[in-house]
């Protein structure tokens, strides 16, 4: 007899944010196209696509967080127009369907998107990644085989589709693995540019979070509600998309007393990439480029510590092609982000630091 062949790895490139679900089923966009085939049928002048499976594939990347991002009617702007540019108009924003005024239409929603990721799955384009099992089982496809399906792991965007706490149990056996209170403010939580505490269904859900293992993403939390939920949830915790509020300075993005607390939890912060989430003083489509993305890496990872920094890119989540760094033209060019950070960082960076965090954050089986 001889000695079994090791299995065989590699390191893995995980993007932790992407609004899949949301574009495919609010916005009509078909994500199994190439994205070259996309781009000639939307035929945009902004906000032009990104990401779909096929360009996923071809840019070696093997998980993503896919989430489920129930659209409020009420909306405030995440990204702050630049100096010349006026406020995206109703009719720009067109493709967005109408949101939701109450819990059962956000349910609606997000259980559409569900739905959508569930057929993606049996189409083949993806593995629903639940556990460590799971996650084991697609490190030895991805490392066998790059054109196999890529691993997704479901996190919803702002609460207000779990219609009461005691749906979480729910959703966990859905196999969502993530809740992110907030977006902008929800029933459970204040938000972006919606401060405020925990509400009380906010305390029960963080608690029913706790009590089944569901991670928290505080990305988007207001800063009263990320300081009640961090005291109060004894779980897994992460920033899925977030940058350094001390390099751009808005309630969107983390305090570096925030980035401290989350380094003593051991947590990983996604950095994401839209041009004014970088930099508020160029807007949406001025110019910056990765070494922008650098410079958020070094702040934030001097505060959490070497190994709990990766990329929460939220590409195609409200920007594109003309609002993200001058490098970024499509998916395929996300290894172009190992450019902004010295050799020693990029493979924890491009996707170690996450894949770790999901080894000791899902449960066993």
């Amino acid at each position: 007899m001889t000695d079994a062949a090791p299995t065989p790895t590699h390191a893995p490139i995980v993007d932790a944010h992407l609004d899949l679900a949301h574009n495919a089923v609010a916005s009509g966009r078909d994500l199994r196209l190439p994205l070259d085939a996309l781009r000639q049928r939307e035929r945009r002048t902004s906000e032009t696509a990104m990401v779909t499976w096929p360009e996923l594939r071809d840019a070696g990347i093997d998980l993503v967080f896919g989430t489920l991002y129930a659209s409020p009617a009420a909306r405030v702007p995440m990204q702050a127009a630049g100096p010349a540019e006026a406020p995206a108009s109703a009719a720009q924003r067109t493709d967005r369907a109408a949101g939701y005024v109450d819990a059962e239409g956000a349910h609606a929603q997000a259980l559409a998107q569900l739905r959508w990721y569930e057929s993606m799955a049996s189409e083949g384009w993806i593995r629903i990644v639940r556990n460590r099992s799971d996650l084991g089982a697609l490190q030895r496809e991805r490392s066998a085989s790059p054109s196999g399906p890529i691993g997704v792991v479901l996190l919803m965007e702002g609460a207000d589709p779990v219609r009461t706490p005691d749906e979480v149990q729910w959703w966990w056996q859905q196999g969502v693995r993530i809740i992110g209170p907030a977006w902008q403010g929800t029933r459970y939580a204040g938000g972006t540019r919606a401060p405020g505490p925990l509400t009380a269904l906010g305390r029960d859900l963080v608690d029913a979070m706790s009590s089944i293992g569901m991670a928290l993403d505080v990305s988007h939390l207001a800063d009263e509600s990320l300081w009640q939920a961090l005291e109060r949830h004894r779980g897994a915790v992460l920033a899925s998309h977030s940058n350094a509020r001390s390099l751009t300075p808005t309630d969107r993005h983390l305090s570096d007393d925030a980035l401290v607390a989350l380094g003593e939890r051991d947590a990983v912060v996604g950095l994401v990439l839209g041009n004014a989430f970088l930099d508020a003083s160029v807007g949406r489509g001025g110019d910056v480029d990765v070494a922008r993305v650098g410079e958020h890496f070094e702040h934030v990872r001097g505060l959490v510590g070497d190994g709990r920094v990766g990329i929460g890119s939220d590409l195609d989540g409200g920007f594109g092609a003309e609002e993200t760094p001058v490098e970024l033209s499509r998916g395929r060019d996300f290894v172009r982000l190992a450019e902004a950070v010295a050799a020693e960082q990029r493979a924890s960076f491009l996707g170690a630091a996450w894949w770790s965090w999901l080894e000791r954050s899902l449960p066993e089986t």
